[in-house]
Order: structure tokens, then sequence, then C-alpha cells
């Protein structure tokens, strides 16, 4: 959930959302990814139906969510149409400082559809953002006000925004599922508040263990 959206200036950033997770995750679901890709795409949503345009302050968001899509379909089988595959085969340039190359182990024919499936993830989850933002768009509107007024809210003032608007979260714990997923963030990133700032996303450390 988000915990602080600012729009207060800091070096490069012109303002950032701050989010930590609810609980530790061992697992992420097609679900999951999907609606995260939508919730990247939002800020270049909302450029173009306020302002009818965009500008580069969603690029890094515009590229983390193709980078998503594209894990989905050549990493982690969540393919329909390609089906459980992995492709592409990453080797490591130890010599090279261990830089991180991909050799292509695919024909054309499956490149092409790759991208095909990349571009269909990323159109629903664009398409999402947009019947979302233009279903509240008196919600977007406020939250702009609000910040314009106040520079900073918290979680709460953050929130009130959404009430009679959006179901409230279940105060139950979700159940977990044990295991672990290749190239997924380990528990430990998971919990750190992650910060997004113009596009960019940070790591802050989370807060400090309160004694028992």
């Amino acid at each position: 959930p988000v915990t602080k959206v600012t729009i207060v200036s800091r070096g490069m950033a012109l303002g950032y959302t701050m989010s930590l997770p609810s609980e530790d995750r061992y697992l992420h679901s097609k679900t999951e990814f999907e609606d995260k890709i939508a919730g990247m795409l939002g800020g270049n949503v909302s450029e173009t139906l306020v302002f009818g345009d965009t500008t580069t302050g969603s690029s890094n968001d515009i590229e983390k969510a193709t980078s998503l899509a594209r894990a989905m379909v050549t990493q982690y089988g969540m393919s329909e149409n390609l089906g459980p595959l992995a492709f592409g085969k990453k080797e490591e340039m130890v010599f090279l400082g261990r830089e991180i190359s991909e050799q292509r182990n695919y024909s054309d024919e499956v490149a092409a559809k790759i991208d095909a499936e990349v571009r269909a993830i990323i159109d629903n989850g664009f398409n999402r953002a947009k019947e979302a933002l233009t279903t509240h768009r008196e919600v977007l509107d406020r939250l702009a006000a609000l910040l314009i007024e106040k520079e900073t809210i918290e979680s709460d003032e953050f929130e009130s925004l959404f009430e009679g608007v959006v179901p409230p979260r279940s105060g139950g714990p979700t159940p977990r599922r044990s295991g672990a997923v290749a190239d997924l963030p380990s528990p430990e990133a998971e919990v750190e508040p992650e910060v997004e700032e113009d596009g960019a996303k940070r790591r802050r450390p989370g807060p400090a263990p309160q004694p028992a």
C-alpha cells in the first residue's frame, strides 16, 4: 500500500510515491504482474487524459513495464500462446566486469511471437489503466489538487480519497505459499519500501525493528 506521495523536488526527481508491501512474498502470480504493469502505465495514461500529450516523465516506468512483460513471456512461462517455455540463455562475461549478455536460442518466427505477446500484455495494461483513471477521473483530480495544496500527503489522506470508490482492504492476512521463483526479488528486498521518483524507482531502508 501507498505510504507517502510528494511532489517536492529532490535532485533530478520532481516527486515520488513510497509504498510498503503488506506482507513477505515468495511467489508472484501472473495476475499480480498484470496489475503492476497497469499501475506502471498510470502516469503515462494520466498525462494523456489531463493534457492530451505525454512527457518524458514516465519513460522509466514504460521501460520497466516492458521489461516485466518480456520477462513474463520469456522467463516465467506466462504466455498462453507460447506456453511454459523459457527463451534466451543468459551468460556472465566474468572478464568484463561480470556483464550479463543474453544468447538468443530461438528463431525469428518465435521472436516475432514474443514481441506480439509483449505488445498484448502492455496494451492490456494500458487499457486497464485508462479505464480505471477515466472512471475515477474525479479522484485523480482531487489527488492532484491536494498535492498542489499540501505538496506531501501520507497514507491516511491518500486512502481517504478512495472512500466510497473502492472496497476497503480485508483485515485478514493473505494466505502464504512457500517456494521460490528464479530471478524474483528476495523476501528481504520485498519488505523494503519502494520509491518512485519521476518514473525512477529507488529502494529506501525499511523501518528499524522495534524492541520486544
